[in-house]
């Protein structure tokens, strides 16, 4: 089997010959990863991962410079606003990557203003690239992904605020639509685009989970976000019905499972153990869905010992079983704190693991 299909093979439950190796390293851990190893690959090369990411339509002509014009405070040294208009202020030299983030819409008050406001052209952007990075990765034996992890609401409430674009829902809904729907549009050009190129997964997302709660009750899930992220990937499985659906949320979000699965997602991510126990969420719903995740973030991987880590690795491959439907990795972004041994247990784990 290729890295691909062995993948393929194993989200769809019939079973796989080694078990995928995958994390994100933030930029302290690349600059360690290059020290430690003397490579001058990716560590995504260096690793052997099963999959690399598509780049997204490329903007044309699109000057961020022109949000600035919606902050009616001057933005902090060193800030950059992205595509979407999102300004994110540097933090204090203890937060390294992290940034302060500030809603352009936040203080829009008519639906004129909301209108008028200068979304991303992602329609006439640039996409050629996109199939050529397939083809590539292809070549390799590697699967392709479109990186969607902020989908609906996550995009919407970063540019409306949270509190606000959940006051409109309660309150305005005609500004709650307006943004929404405008997102929902702008995700299914960039969706069909990864699928056009030849993309073989789509990796949507909105965080809907907190600690221990979901973020907002199921009837506004349902009646708000669930229409929505179904509309995306009926568009997406018109096109290719094979296409494989990656679904992330951070947090809690048991209720939500069944809904995720109703609307088409293949693949759970993260199934944060701090949140929700992999074993029961497993048990009720391995036949339904597969999972991406369950080695904790805040917990495993910076404060466990390697062997800690490596028992929690093959503790969750063996509950999955020899079909397969676990994609055993960091729930998370891997932070500084993390031991490079133990980024290097987990590896060793997946590597010597066997399906029987």
């Amino acid at each position: 089997m290729t890295k691909k299909d062995n993948l393929i093979s194993l989200i769809k439950r019939q079973g796989y010959e080694e078990a995928p190796v995958f994390f994100d390293l933030c930029p302290s851990l690349i600059e360690k990863y290059k020290e430690k190893t003397k490579s001058d690959i990716s560590y995504q090369e260096y690793f052997d991962m099963p999959w690399r990411c598509i780049e997204d339509r490329k903007l044309i002509n699109h000057d961020t410079e022109k949000y600035r014009s919606y902050y009616n405070f001057q933005l902090k040294e060193g800030t950059y606003i992205d595509e979407w208009g999102v300004a994110h202020e540097p933090g204090s030299e203890a937060a390294m990557h992290m940034t302060y983030m500030r809603h352009p819409m936040k203080d829009l008050t008519t639906m004129e203003e909301l209108e008028a406001y200068p979304f991303p052209d992602f329609a006439n952007a640039e996409h050629a690239h996109q199939k050529a990075q397939c083809d590539e990765y292809h070549a390799k034996g590697l699967a392709a992904m479109g990186n969607m992890q902020c989908t609906v609401w996550e995009l919407s409430w970063y540019m409306r605020s949270m509190e606000q674009l959940m006051m409109d829902m309660i309150a305005d809904p005609e500004k709650a639509a307006f943004i929404l729907n405008r997102v929902t549009k702008l995700s299914i050009i960039r969706a069909v685009s990864f699928v056009k190129a030849g993309a073989d997964m789509l990796f949507f997302g909105d965080d809907v989970g907190m600690q221990n709660s979901i973020m907002l009750s199921e009837d506004m899930y349902v009646t708000w976000l669930k229409p929505r992220l179904k509309k995306i990937i009926d568009t997406v499985r018109e096109i290719n019905p094979d296409i494989i659906i990656f679904y992330h949320s951070c947090g809690f979000i048991t209720p939500f499972i069944p809904h995720l699965i109703d609307v088409g997602v293949d693949v759970l991510n993260p199934v944060q153990p701090e949140c929700m126990t992999f074993d029961e969420i497993h048990k009720k719903y391995n036949d339904k869905i597969s999972f991406y995740g369950t080695i904790g973030t805040q917990t495993t991987m910076p404060f466990g010992t390697p062997s800690e880590i490596k028992e929690e690795v093959t503790k969750n491959l063996t509950l999955a079983g020899k079909k397969g439907g676990l994609i055993c990795a960091p729930t998370h972004l891997l932070e500084p704190e993390v031991p490079w041994e133990n980024i290097l247990a987990y590896v060793e784990a997946c590597k010597n693991f066997k399906p029987i």
